[in-house]
């Protein structure tokens, strides 16, 4: 039981790997996924960063016998709230691979990712009340700001599991996909064709979106653009005809 990781080119990819028991996620691997991001985002050529799960099976939440560790009552002492939001926060491109079972802490890490592509035999889930579990306030105001209040109070009240095409129409999953691993890996090469600068701006000031827009982050990414030389890469490449070659690294 573990996160294993492994490089390809200017992907990272990053497996929830416990497949006795439908890779859920223990105390030590909810704990190890900050730190393996920090690692990420100081690699000089990782520019995208996948996350799945082991055989077939995305993730089935968090490990129950491992709950008292994992902290379930304060976002501050809680391991999976502390690494939701490392991955949110993360600033390149993120995608979940999901395939078999997103369930619970599985479908928390999956919202936490830019975008989400799954198998036509996945199943989506958020089970709190099956289990007398308050979610957690910054999981539930994540939810709610992806899919809306009404599909989320489905969500969470009912705690049903939906297919993926039932996921998809409620705004969980962007795309469905039969070659799950042709789309993830065409869409990693175009996220990582573009300017990280732009991707790491737009992560950023979308998330403020819910309480108000910071004018001094803004002006930050604004200056950064004009000095960093990624706009000038941007319009030289596109009036040579040619593939940019982005200067910019966080």
């Amino acid at each position: 039981m573990t996160l294993r990781a492994s490089v390809d080119g200017t992907v990272a990819t990053i497996t929830i790997d416990n497949p006795a028991k439908r890779n859920a996620m223990t105390a030590d691997m909810w704990h190890a996924l900050p730190p393996l991001l920090k690692e990420f985002q100081n690699h000089s050529v990782v520019r995208v960063v996948v996350l799945t799960g082991a055989e077939g099976t995305f993730c089935a939440g968090a490990d129950i016998s491992d709950l008292e560790k994992i902290g379930a009552v304060t976002a501050a002492s809680n391991l999976a709230v502390l690494a939701e939001e490392a991955l949110a926060s993360f600033p390149k491109p993120t995608i979940a691979r999901i395939e078999g079972d997103c369930v619970g802490g599985g479908c928390q890490l999956a919202l936490a990712c830019d975008l989400r592509l799954a198998a036509p035999g996945a199943r989506f889930g958020l089970t709190p009340a099956r289990l007398g579990v308050v979610y957690p306030a910054v999981s539930t105001a994540r939810l709610v700001h992806t899919v809306g209040l009404a599909q989320a109070k489905w969500l969470l009240l009912t705690g049903e599991l939906v297919t993926a095409a039932g996921a998809q129409r409620l705004g969980l999953v962007h795309e469905v996909a039969s070659d799950l691993d042709a789309r993830v890996e065409a869409v990693a090469s175009t996220l990582a064709s573009r300017s990280l600068l732009s991707q790491a701006a737009a992560k950023e000031i979308m998330e403020m979106t819910a309480d108000g827009v910071d004018a001094a982050r803004v002006h930050h990414w604004m200056n950064l653009m004009r000095e960093s030389g990624e706009a000038a890469e941007g319009a030289a490449a596109f009036l040579g005809r040619r593939r940019p070659d982005f200067p910019w690294k966080p």
